[in-house]
């Protein structure tokens, strides 16, 4: 499943969740993760954890969603883990989203996009995750990058942690939320793409009722299932009528499942069912 930038990331992930089941499994190797799996907190944990979780998963999920952050904390080695994964996971069929959250203005915008977006760079990715708040006008970089390589961009919405309300939440000038301003900007941007559009929005599964319009014409990210307490059957009353684009995103529900392959792909196995029996998709 590489990238093709006559195949547009929509089209691609769409594919991908048709047949591989609507889930995104998160790589995130927390410190307690690598002790929980008799591995130290060394770049030899790192490695091992990484290599097991792509190894068991990227030929079986849709998304793999490696946390930027884990990595970076070891440095520059830490990073080559990463690009190892990227790699790996993507010439397995997976779909790599990059979990970095980048947000900036001009030329530091346009370089994270190289990053993550440039077919050139050594972390190319088939999508990352990026923050409006500096205005939507400040992604405009990675937008036009994305649409360049046909690869994709999650802008982060209504987010599932609760801080993120005094934010999101806000009134912005137009009367609505600020999280409505910036998915009327992606529902703009994914305007008469089909199946679905290439730039995403985060939208936390743990909200009960995301009290917004999700009618954007993209995938939906949906963090917050497992650990944080959202289950499948949450997603129908999240999303309404937008639940067949949600790409429902599980990190320690299963990865506590390692650190044997079996058990990871049986826990990914089970919260696909879920969330297909969820969702209505066959």
């Amino acid at each position: 499943m590489t990238t093709n930038p006559s195949e547009p990331f929509g089209a691609r992930l769409r594919r991908a969740m048709d047949t591989r089941g609507p889930l995104c499994v998160g790589i995130d190797p927390h410190a307690s993760l690598l002790t929980d799996w008799g591995l130290g907190d060394d770049i030899a944990g790192l490695e091992r954890f990484t290599h097991t979780v792509v190894e068991a998963l990227a030929d079986r999920v849709a998304v793999l969603k490696p946390q930027s952050a884990f990595f970076e904390r070891f440095g520059s080695r830490g990073i080559a883990v990463l690009e190892r994964a990227v790699a790996d996971a993507r010439a397995a069929g997976a779909l790599v989203l990059m979990d970095a959250k980048r947000g900036d203005i001009g030329s530091t915008m346009a370089a994270y996009a190289a990053t993550y977006l440039d077919p050139a760079s050594p972390l190319f990715s088939d999508a990352v995750t990026v923050s409006p708040y500096l205005g939507f006008g400040s992604l405009r970089p990675a937008l036009d990058a994305a649409r360049a390589s046909g690869t994709g961009v999650f802008v982060l919405a209504l987010t599932s942690n609760p801080e993120g309300a005094e934010v999101q939440r806000a009134t912005a000038s137009t009367g609505g939320s600020l999280a409505q301003v910036m998915l009327d900007h992606i529902a703009r941007e994914n305007a008469g793409a089909e199946p679905l559009g290439s730039v995403g929005a985060v939208v936390g599964a743990t909200l009960g009722d995301a009290g917004a319009d999700l009618a954007v014409n993209g995938p939906l990210l949906a963090p917050g299932i497992g650990a944080q307490g959202a289950t499948p059957a949450d997603l129908p009353g999240v999303f309404g009528a937008a639940v067949r684009n949600v790409v429902p995103s599980v990190s320690r529900g299963v990865l506590r499942q390692g650190p044997g392959a079996a058990g990871l792909r049986e826990a990914a196995e089970r919260f696909s069912d879920e969330v297909r029996a969820a969702v209505g998709a066959g």
